[in-house]
């Protein structure tokens, strides 16, 4: 959409739960992007509010609490505290970083909720919902994994199957099982308060149609949302931590997490347009990490209800559905809010090769991070931005971080910058010198320079900061070579004007450099405006050849980046394998052993020896093969989710074991009779279960 129509911006960063520190997959994910985002608005003088805050609320929180003996409110004052020093050290530039334990936050998300339930907007519903009897509690769907019925993938949540990106309900699941204690949950009636989805899915297909220009993982997954037809949501839970529901008969009920969680970028917006009306210094400000700098009193209302402001919304893939389907309809029930003009949703990030995991300690925490490599935020930042998971999934790996480093921001970017302060000194005294009659060469690389800013603007705008940020390289680039070629350090004894001129249009385009890195590297580019004496300078002034003028004088130069030497990458390799030794130990715990279950249950079981003969992936799926076996008295089809852990070719020929008498039931459009018996660890591989000699197909399983 044409952002000349806007006149603010309003950019949320989804809110991390306060039941842990943050890691770089939620850097990378979401907080990287919307800090670029949100430095290159305000690069542009752009009215611009940067949201986001701790979510307090749900069950995660009861659970860490739980897991360390205190109580919920001392779980999320400690994880609070932890991440937002972090973020703030880190840089990234939040106007505010709330928190939806706020009486702030629950008197406007109660309100929401009560104008809708004023309005009729809800559907009053008793239902069946799981219960965890070893834990005794209701499950929220995120807390129950299964089977997911449309596709086979065994690891799909109550709620959503990020294998096929199916709306689910928890019943829905096949042999569904509590994540709280592994056992199986039982279903128990309570009531609740649903928002029918449904009555709005031709608003929101409106919406999201009009949306085109979204990522292709955004687009796609709110259109298989919707074709799979919306239904109803339950936006209430029984628990006793959260925003509490604000009708009668509701008592021991709070509102969903994702009911309350988005109303969070508009309570902390209306929190810091209070706290900027005070016009005075208060606690909030330390509590709310709230940025000082050039707060004015302003109304809320104008970010919130006013078309003239752009909504963007930063989240990880894993939200896109509470973003661009839940929050929206929610709105417009509502009534009086703006939607989301685009919501850039990452995929994920993984490290050394596999997925990241809080639970495993397989992870880089941003706050352990900072400890151990201080003074290098842009470091992080940087290889995060250029591994950035865009389009797919991306990984991490310390070897890249330590190459990246060293080889691009030392040798590249600060080589460039070192050796154009260095020469200026030395020959000029540290004084800017006078551009001098001007080559086809010099003409080229100011022509080159000029078009940085614009081809830079467009890959932000657009949401593609990879790209962006591989063209501000690119301007270092430029200026290496523009050195390396024209030798000044040859030419100062025989022609001193043409000398001025290099180390002139090197000058330039350092103090380009600083206007563009700033984004992306903030705190380089503040060191950079140190040593070049200059400030001041807006997007705007980028692609100039004269930001410093002549006779500027500079400041002594010192080293942007310093290489990391491979004993400092090695330290974090050995603290990543302790973590997977501590995992592997214990994965020799066995899973505890479901209830018992009568031998005639056992017995109406028909397991038998058969042969893979044929195999193939399944169309726009990842995880699923079409499998066609000879059971000794037929050849029928089984659809498995093994296709990440075999190819289709490998498997060809190999005896498996099959559940034959098992009901035939359609997947991806396959009828799928049967299933194959595998074995899984802890990791979540999966092996065949097969006889140790070769069998006659058909042979009967005991």
């Amino acid at each position: 959409m044409d952002n000349n129509k806007f006149k603010r911006y309003t950019v949320t960063a989804a809110l991390p739960y306060t039941n842990g520190p943050v890691h770089i997959g939620h850097l990378a994910g979401v907080y990287l992007p919307a800090d670029t985002y949100v430095r290159y608005l305000r690069a542009n003088k752009r009215d611009v509010k940067f949201i986001c805050g701790s979510d307090e609320n749900g069950v995660p929180i009861t659970l860490k609490a739980k897991k360390e003996g205190v109580t919920p409110q001392e779980i999320v004052d400690k994880y609070h505290k932890i991440i937002g020093d972090s973020f703030k050290e880190f840089g990234v530039s939040f106007d505010i970083y709330h928190r939806t334990s706020s009486l702030t936050h629950h008197q406007t998300a109660e309100d929401f909720f009560e104008k809708l339930y004023n309005e009729g907007v809800f559907t009053e519903e008793i239902t069946e919902q799981y219960y965890d009897e070893q834990a005794k509690s209701f499950l929220a769907d995120r807390y129950i994994t299964g089977t997911c019925p449309k596709c086979g993938n065994e690891n799909a949540y109550g709620d959503q199957c990020e294998s096929c990106g199916s709306s689910l309900n928890a019943t829905d699941l096949i042999n569904p099982k509590s994540t709280l204690s592994g056992q199986p949950p039982v279903l128990r009636q309570t009531k609740n308060w649903f928002l029918p989805l449904d009555k709005y899915e031709d608003q929101l297909r409106t919406y999201i149609e009009s949306h085109k220009e979204w990522r292709p993982n955004v687009y796609g997954q709110c259109q298989s949302w919707l074709n799979a037809g919306l239904q109803p949501r339950a936006m209430t839970r029984d628990l006793d931590w959260g925003v509490k529901v604000p009708v009668k008969g509701a008592d021991g009920k709070v509102l969903y997490v994702w009911f309350d969680a988005p109303i969070g970028y508009i309570s902390a917006t209306k929190e810091l347009a209070e706290y900027a009306k005070l016009g005075i210094w208060n606690p909030k400000a330390e509590e709310y990490y709230i940025n000082q700098s050039n707060l004015t009193s302003f109304n809320y209302e104008d970010y919130w209800k006013n078309k003239e402001a752009k909504l963007v919304h930063f989240i990880g893939k894993d939200n896109i559905v509470f973003h661009c389907i839940i929050f929206p309809a929610m709105l417009m029930a509502h009534g009086d809010y703006i939607l989301a003009d685009n919501v850039p949703a990452n995929e994920f990030l993984n490290l050394e090769g596999q997925k990241i995991s809080t639970s495993k300690n397989w992870a880089v925490w941003l706050n352990e991070y900072l400890e151990d490599f201080k003074d290098k935020q842009d470091v992080l930042r940087y290889v995060l931005t250029a591994t950035a998971p865009e389009t797919k999934d991306n990984d991490f790996t310390w070897k890249d971080f330590q190459a990246r480093n060293n080889n691009e921001l030392v040798a590249i970017l600060g080589n460039f910058i070192n050796r154009v302060v260095v020469l200026t000194h030395k020959y000029f005294d540290g004084n800017v010198p006078t551009l001098m009659e001007l080559t086809t060469h010099d003409k080229a690389v100011i022509e080159e320079l000029k078009s940085y800013p614009d081809k830079i603007s467009t890959s932000i705008e657009n949401y593609r900061f990879r790209e962006a940020l591989t063209e501000v390289m690119n301007v270092a680039r430029l200026g290496n070579k523009y050195l390396a070629d024209t030798e000044p350090w040859k030419l100062i004894k025989t022609d001193e004007d043409r000398v001025r001129t290099i180390l002139n249009i090197s000058l330039q385009i350092a103090a380009n450099l600083e206007i563009l890195i700033e984004p992306f590297l903030p705190f380089t580019s503040v060191k950079l405006k140190q040593m070049l004496n200059c400030g001041g300078n807006t997007w705007a002034d980028a692609g100039s050849v004269d930001l410093l003028k002549r006779g500027h004088k500079l400041n002594q130069a010192e080293l942007l980046f310093e290489k990391i030497e491979d004993e400092a990458i090695q330290a974090q390799i050995n603290k990543l394998n302790q973590s997977k030794t501590v995992n592997q130990q214990a994965q020799k715990e066995a899973i505890p052993a479901k209830p018992d279950i009568e031998f005639e249950q056992f017995s109406a079981i028909d397991i038998r020896v058969a042969t893979i003969i044929a195999a193939e992936k399944v169309e726009k799926t990842k995880k699923l093969l079409k499998l066609t076996l000879n059971t000794g008295f037929d050849e029928r089809t089984v659809v498995s989710g093994i296709a990440e852990h075999y190819k289709p070719e490998d498997i060809i020929g190999k005896q498996v074991s099959i559940i034959v008498n098992l009901a035939p039931r359609e997947i991806k459009g396959i009828v799928s009779q049967g299933m194959i018996l595998m074995a899984e660890d802890n990791e979540g591989k999966l092996t065949f279960v097969k006889a140790n000699d070769q069998m006659p197909d058909g042979a009967i399983i005991r």
